[in-house]
């Protein structure tokens, strides 16, 4: 399975996926994509396989993805302090690739029916899920 982590600001969250997705399913490809230098060096620091830095990366790498996997805010929240250009939203938004996306309610975004949970309880979740879709 070629999976696809995304993050941006100082990566924490795509970090954390990449070390539980690498212990969890170390047969899997991961491949991270951080919109801006810590979050990629974070992921990569986390286990990543190989890694890359914005627009293009992420735009390139959802061609290929079998699943992405990253926040929702990386779609809607991070658009909103640039980090996340139209394309780059497009790219993940349009590829066939399953998406599983955790939710942060942040920068004014907040969405419905989430339960409050810990990061930690997130990437927990999300890696149950990626581990059922093998």
């Amino acid at each position: 399975m070629k999976i696809l982590v995304i993050d941006g600001q100082g990566g924490k969250m795509g970090a954390a996926l990449t070390d539980q997705i690498k212990k969890n399913m170390p047969d899997a490809e991961v491949v991270a994509v951080g919109t801006n230098s810590l979050a990629t060096s974070a992921m990569l620091r986390a286990g990543a396989d190989a890694a890359a830095t914005g627009e293009n990366p992420v735009v390139v790498n959802c061609t290929w993805a079998d699943v992405i996997v990253g926040p929702i805010g990386i779609i809607l929240a991070n658009a909103l302090w640039g980090e996340i250009t139209p394309k780059m939203a497009a790219a993940v938004s349009e590829c066939v690739a399953k998406k599983i996306l955790i939710p942060v309610n942040r920068c004014s975004v907040s969405v419905v029916g989430v339960q409050d949970k810990t990061l930690s309880e997130y990437v927990r979740d999300a890696v149950a899920m990626l581990k059922n879709m093998q």
